[in-house]
């Protein structure tokens, strides 16, 4: 069977740029197209050198008739706001996309216009219907939907993180929905390739930083898959917090059992049971905690539970790499799924340690 063609739009950043590690020498698909807008019209290897590309390809304008003529798939690493101008007329053309930015996280278009108000001024839409029609791409819990879909929305890194952690709890309802707590760490790199000054090395080396208290654009993405899978309004808090390290991300989420007899052997147990046919999902014993640095480099998310007797308080810990599992590696598992290959084929599962 022929390779499966995939178009990488913003194949410069940092999402594109691991997409492209990621499908080099891919059994099952191949890149015929890489888009770009300031990188338009220069060679790859003017671009980035230390990642050769056969044929030494041009960065086109990311033309939705030009990457229809010669791509079956387009995985979009966009900023907020303009996968949404590329998306309807590559669905017009049969070409199915997973979209990185979260143009189409919430099923509704009002929510995101709220959500993302700024990009909405800048950039209106008028495609709710897609909104609704776009599959949330977190395959350990959508992987049928996400087979059979034209559009598929790959989450970002922090709910994927928070999500895995806290679903099997609340699709169980074993947890109080209320008072729930996601503290969450991320590496520099979760901010972009994009020049900004609370990412320079001067700013953010040697500190902790909180950001986005109040309001994260995040917590409503959490909060929507959330709410689906309990079958009830959910509303949690989340704070995420700047580390000192290029690449990672940890989510401790903290929640109420609602039957103070389980331990922490049982949520163990409980995890291990909902992710035992999710190759990418490892829960790791009672007492031995995830590291960021486990899951440097592959598609993997580390899971671990705690439980405080004195407070009945359930503690989720969860590690994944926030470009690979957060971001390009949970976008080409997506391309896997709706290419009809085994979802981790291509996939780095093993770290390079340490």
């Amino acid at each position: 069977m022929a390779n499966k063609r995939v178009a990488v739009i913003g194949a410069s950043g940092y999402g594109g740029l691991q997409t492209l590690r990621l499908l080099h020498q891919h059994p099952g698909l191949e890149v015929n197209f890489l888009g770009g807008e300031r990188s338009s019209g220069k060679r790859w290897s003017e671009l980035v050198p230390f990642l050769p590309l056969a044929g030494d390809p041009v960065v086109q304008t990311p033309d939705p008739a030009a990457i229809a003529e010669q791509a079956d798939f387009a995985l979009l690493s966009l900023p907020n706001g303009l996968a949404a101008q590329l998306v309807p007329p590559l669905l017009e053309r049969g070409v199915r996309v997973v979209d990185l930015s979260a143009d189409y996280r919430y099923s509704s278009l009002s929510q995101w216009q709220e959500v993302y108000a700024s990009e909405a001024r800048e950039l209106p839409r008028a495609d709710a219907n897609l909104c609704a029609e776009a599959v949330y791409g977190l395959p350990e819990w959508q992987a049928e939907q996400i087979r059979s879909a034209r559009l598929v929305a790959a989450p970002g890194c922090f709910p994927t993180a928070s999500l895995l952690g806290l679903l099997p709890f609340l699709k169980q309802g074993l947890i109080d929905t209320r008072g729930i707590v996601i503290d969450a760490k991320t590496g520099t790199s979760g901010g972009g390739r994009a020049a900004k000054e609370h990412l320079l090395l001067a700013e953010c080396s040697e500190a902790v930083t909180p950001y986005g208290v109040v309001g994260h654009r995040h917590t409503s993405e959490i909060e929507q898959l959330a709410t689906r899978v309990a079958g009830q309004g959910i509303q949690l808090q989340f704070t995420p917090h700047l580390m000192p390290m290029v690449r990672g991300l940890l989510a401790t989420i903290y929640c109420r059992l609602r039957d103070p007899g389980l331990t922490a052997e049982d949520c163990a147990t409980l995890l291990a049971a909902a992710y035992r046919q999710a190759p990418c999902v490892e829960v790791l014993p009672v007492g031995t905690y995830p590291s960021t640095k486990w899951v440097r480099q592959t598609n993997r998310a580390l899971l671990s539970v705690q439980l405080d007797p004195r407070t009945d308080q359930l503690i989720v810990m969860v590690a994944i790499d926030n470009l690979i599992k957060g971001q390009a590696g949970q976008g080409v598992q997506c391309l896997n799924l709706m290419a009809g290959l085994e979802a981790t084929i291509g996939l780095p599962l093993l770290p390079f340690y340490p």
